[in-house]
C-alpha cells in the first residue's frame, strides 16, 4: 500500500471515530439540558431562581438551580459552555465527507442511472444543497411561522419530503440518503454557531457589565435547541444508514425516510413529554405501531 493510500486510511479511521465520539457528547448534552429544563420544578416563589432540582450521580447529591438573574462576575469568568461538542462534530463531519465522498465523487456520488453528470458538478450540487437548505430553515425559524409550533412542523415535513425525494433525482441512493442526514446535521451546528453561542455570548458581556439582558435571547436559543434536540433521533438514525442498505436501496427510500423522521419525531416528543412529569404512552405506542406498519408495508411492496 502506498503511503499515501495508508494516510488516508488512518485519517478515516481518525475521523470515523471522532466524529461519533463527538456527536455522542452533543447529543447528550442536548438531552440532559432539555431533559433538565422539563424536570425541574418550575413552582418556586424567587427573584432569582426560574426553577431547582436535584441529581443523583456515582453516590452524591448535586443541587441544580435555573437562575432569572446572572451570577456573579467569579462564577461568570467560570462558566462551562458547551460549544465544542457541536463544533467538532461538524468539522469531523465535513472532513469525513470530503476525504470519503468528494475525493471519490465518480463512484460514491454519482449514479449514471439517475443522471448524468461530472464529479465536481456533483459536490457543487451537494454544497448548494447544504447551503439553500440551511437559509430557507433559517429564514423560517426568523419569520412568524415559527410560533405556530404545529404548522412549523407540517411545513418542515414538507420541505423535508421535497428535499428527500429532489436528491434521490440527483445522486446515487447511498449519498442521497446520507445527503439529508447531512443537510440536517448542519442546519443542527448552525443553529449552535449563528444564534445559540452568540446569543448566550450577548447575554454574558450583559451580565459582566451588570446590564438587563434581552430575554428574547435566551427564547430564540432555547427554541433552537429544541429544534436540534427534535432532530437528533433522525440523524443517528441516517448515520447508521450504512447498516440497512435494504432501506437506503428502496425505490421509495425518500418516502421511507420522511415516514422514519416523522415516527422519530413522535418517539422524541413522547420522552420529553415524559420530562414534564406528562406521560402520554399512546404517543409511544404510536410511534412503534408506525414503525411496524411501515415495515409491513414495504415487505408487501416490492422493492
Amino acid at each position: 500500500m502506498e503511503p499515501l493510500t495508508y494516510a488516508f486510511k488512518w485519517s478515516e479511521i481518525i475521523l470515523r471515530w471522532g466524529h461519533v465520539l463527538f456527536a455522542i457528547l452533543w447529543v447528550g448534552n442536548s438531552f440532559l439540558f432539555n431533559y433538565l429544563d422539563n424536570k425541574l420544578n418550575k413552582d418556586i416563589k424567587s427573584e432569582d431562581i426560574d426553577g431547582e432540582g436535584y441529581l443523583m450521580h456515582s453516590g452524591f447529591f448535586y443541587k441544580l438551580s435555573r437562575l432569572k438573574i446572572s451570577p456573579n462576575k467569579t462564577y461568570l469568568n467560570q462558566l462551562v459552555i458547551f460549544k465544542w461538542q457541536s463544533y467538532l462534530t461538524f468539522i469531523t463531519g465535513i472532513l469525513l465527507l470530503a476525504v470519503i465522498y468528494y475525493k471519490n465523487a465518480a463512484i460514491l456520488m454519482v449514479d449514471k442511472r439517475v443522471l448524468m453528470m461530472t464529479p465536481i458538478n456533483a459536490i457543487i450540487y451537494s454544497i448548494l444543497s447544504i447551503v439553500i437548505s440551511w437559509l430557507i430553515y433559517d429564514f423560517l425559524c426568523k419569520s412568524r411561522l415559527v410560533k405556530n409550533n404545529f404548522s412549523f412542523l407540517v411545513i418542515m415535513i414538507i420541505l423535508l419530503g421535497i428535499l428527500s425525494f429532489g436528491l434521490t433525482k440527483i445522486f446515487g441512493p447511498k449519498f442521497a440518503f446520507l445527503s439529508v442526514g447531512l443537510i440536517i446535521g448542519t442546519n443542527m451546528f448552525a443553529n449552535v454557531l449563528t444564534v445559540i453561542i452568540p446569543n448566550q455570548m450577548n447575554i454574558i458581556e450583559s451580565a459582566k457589565e451588570n446590564k438587563g439582558f434581552d430575554m428574547s435571547l435566551s427564547l430564540a436559543a432555547k427554541q433552537r435547541s429544541i429544534h436540534n434536540n427534535y432532530s437528533t433521533f433522525l440523524v443517528l438514525f441516517i448515520m447508521l444508514s450504512g447498516h440497512y442498505s435494504f432501506l437506503v436501496y428502496h425505490k421509495y427510500n425518500w418516502l421511507i425516510l420522511c415516514s422514519i423522521a416523522i415516527i422519530s419525531i413522535l418517539a422524541r416528543h413522547y420522552f420529553n413529554l415524559r420530562g414534564r412529569n406528562i406521560d402520554k404512552p399512546s404517543i409511544l405506542f404510536t410511534s412503534i405501531i408506525a414503525l411496524i406498519l411501515l415495515a409491513s408495508i414495504m415487505f408487501v411492496i416490492k422493492n
